[in-house]
């Protein structure tokens, strides 16, 4: 069992409302579920669509043709009924498409109709809702639940108006539609768990929870806005603060400021605000600051597509801001390595005293997963500062003492007798401001040269997913993860693999996996980005020396589907 269902309409429509609805019954149904979006920067109007597929197998990805399409609009006729399947059916309400269509492959639901006698319009949403589960065949006990859980607060009228409109609507689509085939009904001998139902945005504030984040600050840009508004949805609970702060460059030097008064901070944006935060991100590199910064991308120059995925901005974090600093830079492929990146970013960013950057896209960040569980005994939780006695009992404290390893003690100000002293010129041991050379090449000997070679040593190599000797690698970073996977598993004969990189600055070594002698072997070695200039191929030639023949990017703003992917690779091998 494997179907997809897009909801199309206008943005104001209620699309989320439908989509995500079902998604949560799905997930806790016990059906693997993979969504994604595609919305227009706009409040009112335009077309959207929230597409979601469930299956009784894990799955990573979205596919291209469509089971059920529930179009709130006439373009989402226009512009998806060719994706249906053979048997795939448009749902729609005649009424409010002003149209009627005859074709075997539409049924009307009067969905306004049915609201309307189940307690009012604004439950349409519902009646759609509850007509899709009776067409797949699924009952609503679940979806009662979910009703009973959000419209609690409005009192039982509210609440069984819902669950009244969702049952007229299941009634309907058990009754009316003659060509439904589908089936997801639970055919196991033993019940289906329920599932995670979790956003790469959701992961990626989870795991800075989980890390001990104290401290929030950003200004919201699409899609970065998700991260800070889940840590705000739990700053209560787990004591943090979020700061709204009135532009990019006052978001991270709030984060910088959180975290040199002594707690674990963090910041979040996209492209143009990141451009704003250069300026801080170098003054952290100089006061060698602890702070975690999440890049969400999005297709640019300048604004360009607000809503839309790319992975264009591998380049700028690499190598943005002035002078030279380390820096570690992340780039998850799924939620549930969003959780464990963002654990182990604020665990190196305060181990090392540097900033590590978290790369997402509105692909990963609006997408949802479904997991079976997060292994919570794999959070790691270090204290690297110095505090209370093992501070006060120092005779005397610099700030940027010399070391072996580079790295100094962390004081925080005001814990001690002793002074904390940092500063953005260049500066001594204890942060005061010089001018010599000597002194300026054994700090920077100290910030990056003892350090490098340290947190080369934390990051793990790529991902290694199918078969151990291949004669097809495919090689990704990033959001691609999930599409990469899919597509190898659909090779014959295993003969394919995945090299997904997550961790890329500094750049993986080969020396706990030669995953450069892998590509040197395979028959097929192809690169595959979000991007127009295949800016990964580029950095592992820079890196390795090893140059990618076949690259396959995609920079239209819309992500990767299996069967496109599939075709372009098919196209590959035959050029071969």
């Amino acid at each position: 069992m494997d179907y997809s269902i897009k909801i199309g309409g206008e943005a104001g429509q209620g699309i989320q409302t439908i989509g995500d609805t079902l998604a949560k019954v799905f997930a806790r149904s016990g059906y693997h579920v993979f969504t994604h979006q595609d919305y227009e920067s706009r409040i009112r109007g335009g077309h959207n669509f929230y597409q979601i597929r469930l299956s009784e197998n894990h799955i990573t990805a979205s596919k291209e043709r469509i089971d059920i399409i529930v179009a709130l609009d006439r373009e989402s006729i226009v512009q998806h009924e060719k994706e249906l399947t053979e048997r795939g059916l448009i749902i729609y309400d005649s009424s409010v498409l002003r149209q009627n269509y005859r074709e075997p492959h539409f049924m009307e639901v009067p969905f306004e109709n049915i609201a309307v006698k189940s307690g009012g319009k604004i439950m349409a949403n519902i009646v759609a809702v509850g007509a899709v589960l009776g067409m797949l065949g699924i009952d609503l006990t679940i979806l009662h639940e979910i009703i009973k859980d959000a419209f609690n607060k409005k009192g039982e009228e509210v609440v069984m108006g819902n669950i009244n409109a969702s049952k007229a609507g299941h009634d309907y689509a058990l009754t009316n539609c003659q060509r439904c085939s589908f089936s997801a009904r639970n055919v196991h001998k033993t019940p289906l768990l329920p599932l995670m139902l979790i956003s790469g945005n959701e992961a990626l504030g989870l795991g800075a929870i989980s890390a001990g984040l104290k401290f929030y600050s950003a200004y919201p840009m699409t899609p970065s806005t998700g991260i800070m508004n889940y840590i705000a949805d739990k700053e209560a609970e787990y004591g943090i603060i979020v700061e709204q702060a009135e532009d990019e460059i006052a978001a991270i030097n709030m984060a910088l400021g959180a975290s040199f008064a002594g707690v674990r901070a963090m910041t979040g944006t996209s492209g143009g605000g990141f451009a704003l935060m250069v300026e801080g991100l170098s003054l952290a590199g100089m006061t060698e600051t602890p702070v975690v910064i999440a890049l969400a991308q999005r297709p640019g120059p300048a604004t360009g597509f607000p809503t839309r995925t790319e992975q264009a901005d591998l380049q700028f974090a690499l190598y943005t801001a002035h002078g030279e600093f380390p820096r570690i830079v992340f780039a998850p492929g799924t939620p549930e390595q969003a959780f464990f990146l963002a654990n182990k970013a604020f665990d190196l960013a305060e181990k090392y005293q540097i900033p590590v950057i978290i790369m997402t896209d509105q692909y990963l960040a609006d997408s949802q997963w479904t997991l079976e569980r997060i292994d919570l005994n794999s959070i790691r939780y270090t204290d690297y500062r110095l505090r209370g006695e093992g501070f006060k009992n120092l005779a005397a404290y610099k700030r940027h003492a010399f070391t072996q390893s580079g790295v100094t003690p962390l004081g925080i100000p005001g814990d001690a007798k002793h002074l904390v002293v940092t500063d953005s010129d260049e500066h001594n041991e204890e942060g005061h401001i010089v001018e010599d050379a000597a002194t300026r090449i054994n700090m920077l000997d100290k910030r990056l040269f003892k350090k490098l070679p340290l947190i080369k040593q934390e990051i793990d190599p790529p991902v290694l997913y199918g078969n151990n000797n291949p004669e097809i690698v495919l090689v990704g970073w990033g959001s691609t993860y999930g599409v990469l996977k899919e597509v190898v598993d659909m090779f014959p004969a295993k003969r394919a693999a995945m090299l997904h990189f997550s961790e890329i600055c500094p750049f993986p070594t080969t020396d706990k996996f030669d995953y450069i002698k892998m590509l040197d072997n395979a028959s097929l070695a192809v690169c595959i980005e979000n991007n127009a200039t295949g800016q990964l191929a580029r950095l592992i030639r820079a890196e390795t020396g090893f140059e990618f023949k076949h690259k396959i990017n995609k920079f239209d703003g819309r992500p990767f589907m299996v069967s496109n992917l599939l075709g372009d690779l098919t196209a590959c091998i035959d050029r071969l």
